[in-house]
């Protein structure tokens, strides 16, 4: 069985900090693969200026183009609004039977985890992969026999502070890749 690391997100946009979790996830011990799971709404969150799906999507796929063990993972797109992750990963087990899911997720996303829809079930079925974010704290969920803090480069990006500075016409080139850059450069997005 192929062991898929699912890692959620509206990446609007997808960024290096982004890639570097993901990468980062690839060197654990037993992940053969990272899927970027491109979600359409985050029910803990307001869509804002969100990206139509398809935009988001086609970025991820650019950003991971070179990268075997990275996949964009659309499965969201087709399922109920807003997202539920317990839906997505029955939704995925179905579809592909022949891999075992664990979960990437920020030290942030695990202080709120117990508002996710059936967080008890995630947690006792699942592994999650937790890499720390600026400004979360260790929380009570990280001692869980299902839950393994990674070392990850903490770096303080994120796409509201990319957006924040393509609308104040800003260089943020080398806080994308370079076929994302130029996706987003060419399309006008976050200028207004």
């Amino acid at each position: 069985m192929k062991r898929t690391a699912l890692f959620f997100g509206s990446f609007n946009p997808i960024h290096v900090g982004h890639l570097i979790i993901a990468n980062t996830m690839l060197q654990q011990e037993g992940i053969d693969e990272v899927w970027l799971v491109v979600s359409p709404q985050n029910p803990l969150k307001e869509r804002g200026t969100l990206l139509a799906d398809h935009h988001r999507l086609a970025m991820a796929r650019l950003a991971v183009d070179d990268n075997y063990r990275l996949r964009v993972c659309d499965i969201e797109m087709s399922l109920p609004i807003p997202s539920y992750t317990v839906v997505t990963l029955a939704a995925l087990h179905e579809k592909y039977p022949d891999r075992e899911f664990c979960l990437v997720m920020g030290g942030d996303n695990l202080q709120t985890f117990n508002r996710w829809r059936n967080y008890e079930y995630i947690l006792e079925h699942y592994h999650i992969l937790v890499y720390p974010r600026p400004g979360s704290e260790r929380c009570p969920l990280a001692t869980h026999p299902n839950v393994t803090i990674v070392d990850v480069p903490m770096i303080d990006i994120s796409s509201s502070y990319i957006r924040n500075l393509i609308h104040e016409r800003k260089d943020v080139r080398y806080l994308l890749t370079e076929p994302v850059h130029k996706y987003l450069t060419e399309m006008h997005f976050y200028e207004n």
